[in-house]
């Protein structure tokens, strides 16, 4: 299988003030001319502690020259097709959009699952849906004035515009193969054998459905077993599920992984159409680094974290054999504690996109605290919920300890307390920045870490 790996030597990523401040003045006007979507938006900050801006999957508006110079002038950048043109930042983090020559302006928010927004919002019967069950992208239009429209859109491994027909054969391999997915073994005694069976289940899954859709079902399930282990995750999901939205809003996925396995993990990630991204180096204190790689047609972005010296994430540590240590680090030790995240333990957090200071408090109202802010700058806001806490199993302890990984105090403390498992992770994104906080994470991982967070 052919593979495209960026470089992280090519990708700076920066704010993008200029074209942050277009897609802001559209989605308040869209607000405007449209009553109804003011009223979601107000609800999205008030109910679940998120931003109308953050759900904005497209924009299609009418084709005008002085418009479109200052989209290029801002950064974006065309792409010609029938009927007018497709606008896209190469350098940011905002919505599509589409100049037409003719028809009303229109604003496309991404949830989920389009029946369910419908049933929650009274709209069940009265709005029709385009796009089959099961189809890769469903649309339905919720809103309408003599100048503009809001339509909800779902998307399954697509960025296509409108849907596709499905066919029994197709209908019947989405809910085989999700269900694989969902169902997959994860407890093995021999991991590379576990990696072995998510491939196959992935290969399966591509033959019938194409790469992406596979991607798309995968991850679904990825962040259904992680909810499973997570209560934030669970009050969290309840509260976005009130307003029928999903988890629509998640930025990134991130995966623990032993330094034995990361080079496998990497290699089933691109076999999901994965492409590697930039690299990260969480700092010397902290000793541990991720790679960054990114499902364009899923829009999809995993954090794949692993131990790692200075001089290591410099190479191609993605793809080349990581040597073995007499010791570990955060992250191999958090694998193990629990197992790898891409088996047994599921995803150490996902991060979702929220109206920072409101889904704190709102979270700390429902009983789910979070942890000082690891990020703090005009364009990021970052924070974890505090962890939860995970039972031990004895014969990992016993492992550690007689391989001098942990000392006895360690190890009592996990078989009497458990130690700290996954969580939510609360971001907020300004000005389009698509990058991390490459410097701020150090004294935060060390608070997570199971030797010195006091669990």
């Amino acid at each position: 299988m052919s593979v495209k790996v960026r470089r992280s030597e090519s990708l700076h990523w920066s704010p993008q003030p200029e074209a942050a401040a277009i897609i802001d003045a559209l989605a308040a006007e869209f607000r405007d001319a449209l009553p109804w979507l003011d009223r979601l938006g107000e609800r999205m900050r008030s109910e679940t502690g998120t931003r109308l801006v953050d759900w904005i999957d497209s924009i299609r508006l009418r084709d005008d020259r002085s418009l479109a110079r200052r989209l290029a002038d801002a950064g974006f950048t065309s792409l010609d097709v029938i009927g007018g043109s497709i606008w896209r930042h190469p350098g940011g983090d905002f919505p599509r959009i589409e100049l037409k020559s003719d028809g009303r302006r229109a604003v496309f928010l991404q949830v989920e699952s389009v029946a369910d927004f419908l049933l929650i919002h009274g709209l069940a019967g009265d709005v029709p849906v385009s796009g089959d069950p099961l189809a890769d992208v469903r649309l339905a239009r919720t809103a309408v004035s003599e100048t503009s429209e809001c339509w909800i859109v779902e998307r399954h491994g697509s960025r296509s515009p409108a849907p596709e027909d499905v066919t029994p054969q197709q209908a019947q391999a989405v809910l085989y193969h999700g269900e694989a997915f969902l169902l997959r073994k994860r407890h093995f005694p021999d991991i590379a054998s576990g990696f072995d069976h998510a491939s196959n289940l992935i290969a399966a899954a591509g033959a019938e459905l194409g790469v992406s859709r596979a991607c798309d079902l995968f991850f679904a399930a990825e962040r259904a077993y992680w909810e499973s282990r997570n209560r934030a995750a669970r009050v969290q999901r309840s509260r976005q599920d009130f307003l029928g939205l999903g988890w629509a809003n998640h930025d990134h996925h991130t995966y623990r992984s032993s330094r034995a396995h990361f080079r496998r993990l990497i290699q089933v990630l691109e076999q999901m159409g994965f492409e590697c991204r930039e690299r990260f180096y969480a700092g010397d204190t902290a000793g541990w680094g991720a790679q960054i790689l990114e499902q364009s047609d899923c829009g999809i972005i995993v954090f794949a974290d692993v131990d790692l010296s200075p001089e290591e994430v410099s190479g191609d540590f993605a793809h080349l054999p990581l040597p073995s240590r007499d010791t570990l680090g955060t992250v191999g030790l958090w694998c193990r504690l629990h197992g790898e995240a891409f088996l047994e333990a599921g995803m150490h957090h996902l991060e979702c996109r929220f109206d920072f200071n409101a889904a704190r408090d709102q979270l700390e109202a429902a009983g789910v605290s979070s942890m000082p802010p690891f990020t703090d700058l005009p364009y990021l806001r970052q924070a974890f919920t505090h962890g939860e806490i995970w039972p031990v199993a004895g014969w990992r302890i016993e492992l550690l300890v007689r391989g001098g990984l942990i000392t006895e105090e360690d190890a009592d403390r996990f078989r009497e307390e458990g130690a700290i498992g996954s969580h939510l992770e609360i971001l907020q994104r300004d000005q389009g920045y698509k990058g991390f906080n490459q410097s701020g994470i150090d004294e935060i991982i060390r608070g997570t870490d199971p030797r010195t967070a006091g669990t």
